[in-house]
């Protein structure tokens, strides 16, 4: 009862899944996948074990499709479920069951799939693909989150929405399965999960942004940890540490007048900030002209 995709870019080689569903928790459920190995989507009265199985025979040297089909000989269920798989090679195996609820159905293309069941209508699927080919100038994850946004523009889920989730890994092997991940994002229960999933990325964007600033400015490259966090507080405006840190910046930088109209904003927001700003200077984490 979900709509999703699985893919690999090829110019990253960055392999993903994204799912939406009017179910509690479905990236639980539904989305799998290892850096360097795949990402398997298994849903419609879904056997989980199609993710963790499906990732160790990929990892052991099967194709998507091998293991895919090695997975549903086995499977005595196997009509009712709806399963796709991408390899780091962009090998893709994808089944829907006879007996998954209408409406119900997949594409296949290079290097992704998209399926879908229990749906408003028989377009969900195909306008998950057009959207995914129309937007290749697009970074993967926004990429994959517009074609959910499609599929709940064609109609959705029949019985609305409730969750949805973004795992994206990288295409190269890692010593460890839990290493590579960049981006693993849920939305467990919300009016309108797509949207939030969007924000949800955009928020991660704003805090890699703010990491690289972090760096740098621990490093005493003011200047440019300004300029990262100029870019972070672009992807979220409203999240008040951004911009304490980009004030903060800016002063530690020279650049003191704006720096000191920046955190006389936040102070007034929130004043805690300015305690921090106190044990900061106490603590010679900061110099500058602060007051």
């Amino acid at each position: 009862m979900t709509y999703s995709i699985v893919a690999r870019e090829p110019n990253s080689g960055m392999i993903g899944v994204a799912v939406q569903s009017h179910y509690f928790s479905v990236g639980s459920v539904v989305t799998w996948a290892r850096a360097g190995v795949g990402a398997v989507a298994t849903q419609s009265f879904a056997e989980l074990s199609y993710g963790p199985v499906g990732l160790e025979l990929m990892a052991s040297g099967k194709s998507a499709v091998r293991a895919l089909e090695a997975l549903l000989l086995i499977d005595s269920k196997k009509e009712t479920r709806q399963v796709a798989m991408v390899d780091a090679s962009g090998n893709v195996g994808v089944h829907t069951g006879s007996d998954c609820i209408p409406y119900a159905g997949h594409i296949k293309g290079d290097g992704f799939s998209v399926q879908a069941n229990l749906m408003d209508n028989d377009t969900i699927w195909g306008s998950m693909r057009d959207a995914y080919l129309e937007n290749t100038g697009m970074d993967f994850p926004e990429r994959l989150v517009t074609a959910l946004k499609a599929a709940e523009r064609a109609g959705g889920d029949i019985r609305g929405r409730q969750s949805a989730a973004l795992l994206i890994v990288e295409g190269r092997v890692f010593p460890n399965p839990w290493m590579g991940r960049i981006v693993e994002l849920r939305v467990e229960d919300h009016k309108e999960p797509v949207e939030e999933l969007a924000r949800l990325l955009r928020l991660k964007r704003a805090y890699e942004w703010a990491d690289k600033a972090d760096s740098r400015f621990a490093e005493g490259a003011f200047a440019e940890a300004d300029v990262f966090y100029k870019k972070a507080f672009e992807f979220a405006p409203d999240v008040l540490e951004l911009k304490y840190w980009r004030g903060v910046s800016l002063i530690q930088s020279g650049n003191e007048a704006e720096g000191r109209t920046i955190l006389e904003e936040v102070y007034g927001r929130e004043p805690r900030w300015k305690k921090l700003t106190s044990l900061l200077i106490k603590a010679n984490r900061i110099k500058g002209n602060f007051d």
